[in-house]
C-alpha cells in the first residue's frame, strides 16, 4: 500500500521506502507528532503519569499554593532552574519542529508558490519568514513579562535579591521555549536538506551559539536580565528579517532610504544592552558587594564581547553592501556606454544615408581632398 506524504514536505510522485532517509524527512512532522503524543497520553494513565509530567509540565517551584476555601484564588507559582528543565527542553523542542512544519506548509509554502522566487530568494523567504514568526511572538511574549513583572517599571528589579530570583510560570516557561527553538534548528537542517557547508555553517553556529548563551543565563540565575536583553535583541532582528522578506519582493530600491531605521534601531538596541548590562551586573551586582561578582564580572565581560562581535559584524556587512552597491553601478555603467556606443553609429548612419547621393559622395575623404 503506497503511503502519502504527510504534513511538512513536498509531494512526490514516487513513494520512498519505509525508514529511508527521504521517508523520514517527507514525514518527519508526522512521525514526531506521533512521539509527543506518547508523553501526552502518558498523562491519562496513573502508572505513566508522572514520567510523563516530566516532560511536559513545569518543575522546581520553591513557593505558590493551590485553590482551597481560605484562599479560593490560591497563590501563583514561582520556580527556579532544574535538572527536570532538560526534559521540558526535550519535548517542547519536539513541539517547535511540528511548528515549524505547519507554519512552512500552510503559510510559506503557499505564498512562494504565488510569487515564483527563485532558489536563492526562496531560500531567503523560507529562513526569514520562520524567523519572523519567532521573533515577533518572543518579542511579544518577553514584553508581556517584562510589563507584568515590573521589569521596566523599577529598573532596580534586575538585580534586588541576586541570586534568589524565582521566575513566574510564564517567565520559566518563556526560556524553556526558547532553549527548545534553539535546539531545534539542528534537526531542521536534515529535514529541510541544507547540505551545502556554506549554508549549514552560519546556521550552525546561530543555533549553537544563542542555546549556550541563553542556557548560562538561565542557570546563572540572570533570568530577569537576560528577558529584558533577548526582548531588545529580538526587536532589531524582527526588523531586520522583515526588511529582508519585503527584499524578496524587489523592492530593494524603495527600501534603500528607509534602511536606515533598521541601522538606527541596531545601534540603539547595541548600546540600550550596554547600559543595562553595566548597570545590572557592574553596579547592581558588583558595587553592591556580596559572593557573587566574580560570576558577575564574567557575566559583564561575556556580554560586552558578544555585543562587540555583534557591531563588527554590522559594521563588516555595511561595508561589504557598500562594496557591492559600487561594483554593480560600475558594471550598470560600462553596459550602459556599450550600449550608447552602437546606438550613436546606427543614428549617424542613418543621418548619412537620409542625405542626396551627391552628398554623400561628397562627404567621402577623397573628393573633399581633390576640391
Amino acid at each position: 500500500m503506497a503511503i502519502k506524504p504527510g504534513l511538512g514536505r513536498k509531494t512526490s510522485n514516487k513513494n520512498p521506502p519505509i525508514l529511508s532517509h527521504e521517508f523520514v524527512i517527507q514525514n518527519h512532522a508526522d512521525i514526531i507528532s506521533c512521539v509527543a503524543m506518547v508523553f501526552v497520553v502518558g498523562l491519562m494513565n496513573e502508572s505513566t503519569a508522572s514520567f510523563a509530567s516530566a516532560f511536559i509540565s513545569l518543575h522546581h517551584n520553591v513557593s505558590g499554593e493551590e485553590a482551597s476555601r481560605e484562599q479560593p484564588y490560591g497563590k501563583p507559582y514561582t520556580y527556579v532552574a532544574g535538572i527536570k528543565d532538560y526534559c521540558a527542553i526535550f519535548f517542547y523542542t519536539l513541539t517547535c519542529i511540528i511548528m515549524h512544519a505547519i507554519i512552512q506548509e500552510f503559510v510559506l509554502d503557499k505564498i512562494s508558490k504565488k510569487l515564483h522566487l527563485s532558489k536563492f530568494k526562496l531560500a531567503r523567504f523560507n529562513e526569514s519568514g520562520q524567523l519572523v514568526a519567532f521573533y515577533l511572538l518572543s518579542f511579544i511574549w518577553g514584553t508581556h513579562v517584562a510589563l507584568r513583572e515590573g521589569y521596566l517599571g523599577q529598573v532596580a528589579l534586575l538585580w534586588e535579591g541576586y541570586p534568589a530570583h524565582a521566575m513566574s510560570f510564564l517567565h520559566k516557561f518563556y526560556f524553556i521555549i526558547q532553549l527548545s527553538y534553539y535546539l531545534h534548528m539542528l534537526p531542521e537542517l536534515y529535514f529541510q536538506k541544507v547540505r551545502a557547508k556554506e549554508e549549514q555553517q552560519p546556521k550552525i553556529i546561530h543555533s549553537i551559539s544563542g542555546f549556550t548563551l541563553i542556557v548560562l543565563a538561565y542557570t546563572l540565575s540572570f533570568q530577569r536580565l537576560a528577558l529584558v536583553l533577548l526582548t531588545l535583541h529580538y526587536f532589531s532582528e524582527l526588523l531586520v528579517h522583515i526588511f529582508q522578506l519585503i527584499g524578496v519582493f524587489d523592492r530593494e530600491e524603495r527600501l534603500a532610504r528607509v534602511r536606515i531605521v533598521n541601522n538606527a534601531c541596531f545601534v540603539l538596541v547595541r548600546f540600550a544592552t550596554s547600559v543595562i548590562g553595566v548597570l545590572t551586573l557592574y553596579y547592581g551586582i558588583c558595587v553592591s558587594g556580596g559572593s557573587y561578582n566574580l560570576r558577575a564580572v564574567i557575566a559583564l565581560i561575556g556580554l560586552i564581547a558578544v555585543q562587540g562581535y555583534l557591531v563588527f559584524s554590522f559594521i563588516t556587512e555595511q561595508l561589504r553592501a557598500k562594496r557591492e552597491a559600487k561594483r554593480e553601478a560600475k558594471l550598470l555603467a560600462a553596459q550602459s556606454k556599450k550600449v550608447k556606443a552602437p546606438n550613436k553609429d546606427k543614428v549617424k548612419r542613418k543621418k548619412e544615408s537620409d542625405l542626396p547621393e551627391a552628398d554623400q559622395v561628397s562627404s567621402s575623404p577623397v573628393k573633399q581632398k581633390l576640391k
